[in-house]
């Protein structure tokens, strides 16, 4: 299994400001001296996950104090140059948001012949709220972002004479990257997922599908991926192509892991501080989502324990381990927790480790960091759905 150190890179002194996080967050909330010491914080403790053996993923938002990484390739063309081994996820790009899907493909290329070819690249739909800063309209966001899609990797795939493109949404009259990149014909594609029905296309592209924090339903995504690509391709599906992003801390006794983990849950409760305007704008979700959500009524979307019921908005740090959510403890016990989420879900090959969250220092993710690889690591590769079940008991 390879492992991704992850962090939102969120400025977390503005957590204590009244109101949503995203959008209607005043910008006067931000000190530039303050910035400049937390991101170049963080990209010290990417570097240090490159030095521990993991390899990388960075995301991108807008307008959000959770997340002050606006944009991918910035971030991913300096660890090109401060990183030497690790992989560098692009996870990811919200193409459809963007005006010129060229640039996007021109950054790409550039930033994996930087990097020596290590480069490995999301194209996301984004977070609903950002089609606001984006300016575009929600309407058809879909058939957008497919097309975006089309043209970026018709880009990143051309090594022939410069060709033009004149659809609905772009128009170019030559397409000609300056420099192609490294890894041929393209970087690896990932794509994210909520659900089966979306997972379908990921698989018939043979692209890495990643569930972000589903919990159980994680198993439903990787199924439908799974069945997906064997009738694409003949075969079955490589848990290679599989991902799951959840939240890990990890230190020498229970009780400390507990507390790293409350400070990572400020991850959980300022996401949700957004105003209900900006959740679902009409268009952007297919009309077979929300016919779902609707249908499932006000809790569709939320994580479930265990037993089937919704995640409480208060949830307990054992709540949101037995929701799939978060891995915390000892060594021993989070070696536990993802072997027993492993089964339930039918196997994965990524884990999208968020080592870093919310308010947790520095000082605590260097530790985070370091224990999980030294001693969670290398038993990963010991998961296998051969093997016996491992089961978790949650703590007295």
């Amino acid at each position: 299994m390879k492992v991704w150190q992850f962090s939102e890179q969120a400025y977390h002194p503005a957590f204590d400001v009244p109101g949503s996080m995203r959008v209607t967050l005043s910008s006067r909330h931000c000190d530039p001296a303050v910035a400049h010491t937390l991101l170049n914080r963080y990209l010290d403790e990417y570097v240090l996950a490159d030095e521990l053996g993991y390899n990388i993923m960075v995301n991108e938002h807008h307008a959000a104090a959770t997340c002050m990484s606006t944009s991918c390739m910035t971030t991913l063309a300096i660890l090109a140059r401060q990183t030497r081994q690790a992989r560098l996820l692009a996870l990811g790009i919200p193409i459809a948001n963007r005006s010129n899907p060229i640039r996007v493909a021109e950054e790409i290329a550039m930033v994996d012949v930087l990097s020596g070819g290590r480069l490995e690249v999301g194209m996301v739909k984004g977070a609903a709220y950002e089609v606001f800063m984006s300016n575009r309209l929600p309407a058809r966001f879909n058939d957008r972002f497919w097309e975006a899609h089309e043209l970026i990797v018709e880009a990143l795939r051309n090594t022939g004479d410069n060709f033009s493109w004149d659809s609905e949404n772009y128009q170019y009259r030559a397409i000609s990257l300056w420099p192609r990149p490294l890894q041929q014909p393209a970087p690896p594609i990932w794509m994210t997922s909520s659900s089966a029905f979306s997972s379908i296309e990921h698989a018939k592209y043979d692209y890495t599908c990643a569930t972000f924090l589903s919990g159980a339903v994680a198993r439903s995504v990787f199924d439908g991926y799974r069945k997906a690509y064997l009738e694409a391709h003949g075969r079955p599906a490589p848990d290679k192509r599989l991902a799951y992003l959840g939240v890990v801390a990890v230190a020498g006794d229970r009780k400390s892991a507990y507390e790293r983990a409350e400070h990572m849950k400020a991850y959980f409760t300022t996401a949700a501080r957004l105003e209900a305007q900006f959740r679902n704008p009409p268009g952007f979700n297919p009309v077979k989502a929300n016919v779902k959500m609707m249908q499932a009524g006000p809790n569709a979307v939320r994580p479930r324990l265990r037993n089937g019921a919704p995640l409480p908005s208060d949830a307990t740090i054992d709540q949101y381990i037995d929701a799939g959510l978060m891995f915390v403890g000892t060594p021993d016990d989070v070696f536990q927790q993802l072997g027993q989420f492993y089964s339930d879900v039918g196997g994965f090959g990524n884990l999208l480790m968020m080592g870093q969250a919310g308010t947790l220092s520095h000082e605590d993710t260097v530790d985070n960091l370091t224990l999980f690889a030294k001693q969670v690591m290398p038993r990963l590769q010991e998961l296998s759905m051969d093997a016996p079940e491992v089961r978790y008991e949650a703590f007295a």
